[in-house]
This record gives structure tokens, sequence and C-alpha cells, in this order.
């Protein structure tokens, strides 16, 4: 199907207003690079000396952009959740423990939900952190760090809908939740640990053990073994190949089903051939503590579809399919 490019050439007011939009919110968020102050600061060594977790709190679109920070923080190596300011005055404050610090989020820093919580935040204590697009408003009065994610207008040609604010708040979220992740060096294992049902977790996380076939499901035999018995095993496991174990335990070989390709091309009566004469010395292998990742990275390298696992003496003690790889996510 192609699409008629000549419709992309002719002008229209909705990618007119569509570009007008992207380049205001280009605008807030460029703009608070150089706002950026001392109070940053401030906000990163509370939440890196917070003994509890970070409490984010907004009403409205500014509580949309609060839930998505602190799941950023959250993921990122920082313990955050989110509370409803209006259910904060109703029970949920009891969430707030001593050992926190909130971050509160209102454009206009007026926000009656959330500048009600204040004698209860300082009564108990807890460090405030505010972002606000006005620095003289109350809760950024109040706060002991602020953050100024103001903008010059909204996207929004009545000027009201918020856009540009709720981007610039998000972006600096991020902001402050990759400062920390750099402050605390946070490392991709660590990121995989919180997201195992990710494909980077997956990969982070997935050992070769964890796929690997074992016991009775290994297909092995025993060196100087007629072809015949290595054709069964492989067929009987279904593996596609077969380790071939030297008299000490240790892995001599393996045959697979390329080899078997070869043997038919070199050899025209195969009933005298032992697996000794045909298969793949000493054949690619891998430890058992692999990254299941690495090994896919071996497989395509070398365009193999399954690998031994041996234990430190050379033994084998597995075996490891594409299929398995395929299946769990890893690739």
């Amino acid at each position: 199907m192609t699409q008629d490019t000549s419709a992309a050439t002719e002008p229209s007011p909705l990618r007119d207003s569509a570009r007008r939009t992207l380049q205001i919110e280009q605008q807030a968020v460029a703009a608070l690079i150089t706002r950026l102050d001392a109070g940053f600061d401030r906000a990163c060594q509370l939440i890196l000396a917070c003994r509890g977790r970070v409490v984010v709190t907004g009403m409205g679109k500014s509580g949309h952009i609060g839930g998505k920070i602190a799941a950023t923080l959250a993921s990122t190596g920082t313990p955050a959740f989110f509370v409803h300011p209006g259910e904060a005055s109703h029970g949920d404050l009891g969430m707030i423990t001593p050992g926190d610090v909130v971050l509160a989020l209102s454009n206009s820093g007026e926000t009656a939900e959330v500048t009600a919580l204040l004698p209860l935040i300082k009564r108990m204590g807890v460090p405030l952190i505010s972002m606000t697009g006005r620095p003289a408003s109350t809760l950024a009065r109040h706060a002991e760090a602020h953050l100024d994610a103001g903008v010059e207008r909204e996207a929004c040609p009545l000027d009201l809908a918020p856009t540009a604010s709720t981007t610039a708040a998000l972006a600096l979220g991020d902001a402050l939740s990759v400062a920390l992740l750099e402050s605390r060096g946070f490392t991709a294992e660590e990121f995989a640990l919180s997201h195992p049902g990710g494909s980077l977790g997956k990969r982070l996380l997935l050992r070769v053990r964890d796929l690997m076939h074992e016991g009775a499901r290994l297909p092995t035999v025993p060196l100087g073994s007629p072809l015949r018995d290595a054709l069964l095993e492989i067929t009987r496991q279904g593996l596609g190949f077969t380790c071939v174990v030297a008299p000490d335990g240790r892995l001599a070989g393996v045959y697979t089903d390329g080899d078997l390709r070869r043997t038919l091309d070199q050899h025209s009566d195969l009933s005298g051939l032992v697996v000794d004469e045909v298969m793949t010395a000493p054949g690619r292998r891998v430890p058992p503590d692999m990254l299941a990742a690495q090994a896919v990275k071996l497989m395509e390298e070398h365009r193999i579809s399954a690998l031994a696992v041996v234990d430190d003496e050379g033994r084998p003690v597995g075996a490891l399919h594409m299929h398995d790889l395929l299946s769990s996510g890893v690739v």
C-alpha cells in the first residue's frame, strides 16, 4: 500500500496547529535549563538523605504528571508513590511517615487541596519539595526546596488548558529522576530487578541455567558410539544436537543436524561410522551462569541454534536451544 505524498505538501491547518503546539512546548522545556538553580540541588539532597519514600502529590493534571514522576522515581532507585491530595485530607495522610519527603506539584502553587496539607506536613516534620510555575506562591514559599516549572504560555490558544506547563513539569521530573539515578550509581542490573517482566529485565536477569535442558533432557552419547546412536539421541531429545562425552565425563564435541548434512555429503555409507569421526570438536559451549542474552549473541554470530552447557570442569550439564530463548522473551 502506498500513500499519496502530494497531500503532505498541501497546506493543513491541523498540522500548523500541531507544529505551534510542539514549538511552544519545546521552548517551555528548553527554558527550564536556565532556571535550574540551587533549589534543584537542595531537592536532590533531601531525597538522597531520605530514609523513607518520596510521596508525590498533585491535583488534576498536575496529579497525573505527579503519578508518572513517582513511577519514574520508583523504577530508577528512589522509592516513591503517589497520594491524591483530596484523599490525603480524608485518611490517606497516614501513608506519609516522618522519614519521608513530600514532592508537591501545582502550577499555580495555590491549589486548595494541596495547600491544605501544608500545616499537617509541617507538623510531621517531613521535608517538602514543591514544583510550581510561581516561585512566589504559597506552596513554593513553604517548601524547603522549590523547582521552578513555570512557562510563558500554554500551547492551548486560550492559554487555559494545561499543556506546556504539564510538559515542563514532566520533563523537570525526569531531570530530577535521572540526576538521582546518576548520583546513586544506579545500574542497568538494578533497573532490571524492578522490571522483571520487561524485555530489559529478561535480558539482564535470565541466565543460561534458567533456560537449559538438564538431567534426562540433556542429549548425550559416549565417545566411540555408532553414528546411529547419536542420530537416535538427537531425534529422541528434539534439540537438534547431542553432546559427545569422553570417558572422563568431559565434553569431547557435539554432533548436530548441520553435521549430519555434511556427513551425508561426504559419506555414501553411514553404517560403519562412529560419532567421533564426524562430530564437531570441541564444539561451542557456554557456562551455566552466562547471561541468556550473551548466549543469543553467540548463536547469532556462529549461526547455530543450540549450545552445550558445561561446568568448570568441562562436563556437560545442560543444553540450550534457540527456541527456549525465543519463548522466554530474551530474543
